[in-house]
């Protein structure tokens, strides 16, 4: 398959919400068009370990790997419902003119990040998805796979700023009524707590 397959494939797999985006949009929405951008970066930084573990331990986690996932998988649920629960209950107002503690870069990056390295699907994804974008010599294996899996993190970077820039834009609106803003935040809520429902009750 040609490059420009996978990048079609790649982007409209991107374009699906997930945590991911769901995680950019809130911040866009709560935050601004800025710190959605960051947590566009976190949440692609955290696309990279699965796809070094794809590449490199490929073989050996597919042969023995039936507990490390289920471990990793209840991790990712507890996070989720870590986030739906804290964005559900929570009663803060945040003040769109200033910076809290809570809203810094490294927060925003830092929870991006945890959102895609709990994500046992995304090793999956790599495991299934790139294998049929490379060529069967041994020796450029690892080459192709993180040349493609570059690509793909790009894409994911520049789809995850659109919905963020986009997001951000409904910011002013949103300001303008506190309950506006709770009743957004609930609802992202929601959504990160049946993530993690869908994700504990997959099979794989």
């Amino acid at each position: 398959m040609s490059i420009y397959t996978f990048i079609v494939t790649s982007l409209i797999i991107i374009l699906l919400p997930g945590t991911g985006v769901i995680y950019t949009i809130s911040t866009g929405i709560t935050k601004g068009k800025k710190a959605s951008a960051i947590a566009a970066l976190g949440c692609t930084a955290g696309i990279l370990p699965h796809l070094i573990i794809s590449i490199g331990f490929s073989s050996l986690l597919l042969r023995m790997s039936e507990q490390a996932f289920f471990v990793l998988k209840m991790a990712g649920v507890l996070y989720l419902l870590y986030l739906g629960f804290g964005m559900l209950l929570s009663k803060t107002k945040l003040d769109f003119g200033e910076t809290s503690k809570e809203d810094t870069p490294v927060t925003i990056v830092r929870k991006a990040v945890l959102i895609n390295l709990l994500n046992p699907k995304l090793t999956l994804f790599f495991f299934s998805f790139l294998p049929q974008y490379l060529s069967s010599n041994s020796q450029n294996y690892i080459r192709e796979s993180f040349l493609l899996g570059i690509v793909f993190m790009l894409l994911t970077f520049l789809v995850f700023v659109g919905y963020g820039i986009l997001a951000g834009s409904m910011k002013t609106f949103v300001a303008k009524s506190p309950k506006r803003l709770q009743g957004i935040s609930q609802l992202f809520g929601i959504i990160f707590i049946v993530f993690a429902i869908n994700l504990a009750a997959s099979s794989q």
